[in-house]
C-alpha cells in the first residue's frame, strides 16, 4: 500500500525531519515576523506589486517552491535512497490519466461555479483581460504553479504521510496531522485576515479531502491533479485584491469577502460529491482499513 512504499529505501526517522523543518520553519518565521511587526499583509502585498508588477511578484513567490521541490527530490533519492515513483504511487508506474482526470474535474467545477456567480452578480466582477500581461502570466503559471502545488502534495500527502505512517504504524494519525498542518500553513494568507479564522475550515477540510483520496487511491496522482487545477485555473481566471494570488487574470473580483455558509460548501457538499465520483470510477473499497487500519510492522523488500 501507499504508506508502506516509504520502506522502499533506507529508513531512519531523523531523515524525515530536515526538509519539513526547513519549509515549515520558513513559513512560521514569516508569520511570526508579520505578527510582531503588526504587518498589514494586504498593504504589504499591494506595495510590492506596485513596485515590481503582478507577474514578477507572482513569479518570485512561486520560484521558492521549485527550490524546495528539487531539494525534496534530491533528499528522497540520495539520502533515503527511495525512488520518486514510490514516493508518488504504489502502482508500478505513475498513472498520468488519474492526474489529468482529477485536473479536468476540478477545472470544470471552477469554470462552472465562476461562470454562474459572474452571471448572477456581474457587478462583483471586472473584466481584467490585457493580452500581453495575461500571456506572460499564463507562461509563468503553467510552468511554476504545478511545481508549487506538486511540492505541497509531495511534502504533505507524500513524504510526511509516509514518514508519519511508518513512525506511528497508523493511517489516521498521518491523515489528521498532515491535514491540520497543511491548513495551518495557510494562516498567513491575506484571505485569513480578510475573512477570519473560519476559512481555516476550508483549508483544513481541503487537506483532509486530499489525504483521503491519496490513501484510498494508494497514490498521489489524484491529489496532484486537484491541487494543480485549483491553483492554476484560479490564477488565470479570477483573483482579487485580497487573495494570496494577485495576478493579471481574466476577471477581477471586486466585492468584499463575506463570512457566510458558502465557505463550507466545498467541504460539506463538493468534496463528498467528488469522493463519490472517484470511488465509483476507481472502484474503491476497504475504506475503514485504508483510512484507519494499522501499518504492518514487517518491512518490504528493498528496491533493486
Amino acid at each position: 500500500m501507499y504508506i508502506e512504499q516509504g520502506r522502499k529505501g533506507k529508513l531512519g526517522m531523523w531523515k524525515y525531519l530536515p526538509i519539513p523543518i526547513a519549509f515549515l520553519g520558513l513559513m512560521g518565521l514569516n508569520f511570526w515576523l508579520a505578527s510582531i511587526m503588526d504587518l498589514d499583509m494586504n498593504a504589504f502585498m499591494e506595495k510590492q506589486i506596485l513596485a515590481k508588477g503582478k507577474n514578477r511578484f507572482f513569479a518570485e513567490n512561486l520560484i521558492v517552491f521549485a527550490v524546495f521541490l528539487g531539494a525534496l527530490f534530491f533528499w528522497v533519492k540520495y539520502v533515503h535512497q527511495q525512488s520518486i515513483r514510490s514516493l508518488t504511487t504504489s502502482r508500478k508506474k505513475i498513472d498520468w490519466k488519474r492526474v489529468f482526470f482529477m485536473f479536468g474535474l476540478m477545472a470544470l467545477y471552477i469554470l462552472i461555479t465562476t461562470g454562474i456567480t459572474y452571471f448572477m452578480v456581474p457587478e462583483d466582477y471586472e473584466i481584467n483581460f490585457n493580452a500581453e500581461p495575461f500571456f506572460i502570466l499564463a507562461t509563468i503559471a503553467i510552468i511554476l504553479v504545478p511545481i508549487q502545488t506538486s511540492f505541497e502534495e509531495y511534502l504533505f500527502r507524500g513524504y510526511l504521510m509516509q514518514g508519519l505512517g511508518l513512525a506511528t504504524k497508523t493511517r489516521w494519525i498521518p491523515l489528521l496531522l498532515t491535514s491540520v498542518i497543511f491548513g495551518l500553513m495557510h494562516s498567513a494568507n491575506p484571505e485569513v485576515e480578510m475573512i477570519g479564522p473560519i476559512i481555516m475550515v476550508y483549508y483544513i477540510g481541503t487537506g483532509f479531502f486530499l489525504g483521503i483520496i491519496t490513501l484510498m487511491d494508494e497514490g498521489l496522482e489524484l491529489a496532484l491533479g486537484f491541487h494543480a487545477a485549483n491553483n492554476l485555473v484560479t490564477a488565470l481566471l479570477v483573483t482579487s485584491t485580497w487573495t494570496a494570488f494577485q495576478t493579471d487574470s481574466l476577471l477581477l473580483y471586486t466585492a468584499e469577502p463575506e463570512i457566510n455558509f458558502e465557505i463550507m460548501i466545498p467541504v460539506l457538499v463538493v468534496f463528498p460529491i467528488f469522493l463519490l465520483i472517484l470511488a465509483k470510477k476507481y472502484k474503491w473499497s476497504g475504506w475503514k482499513d485504508k483510512l484507519f487500519g494499522k501499518i504492518e510492522a514487517e518491512p518490504l523488500l528493498e528496491e533493486k
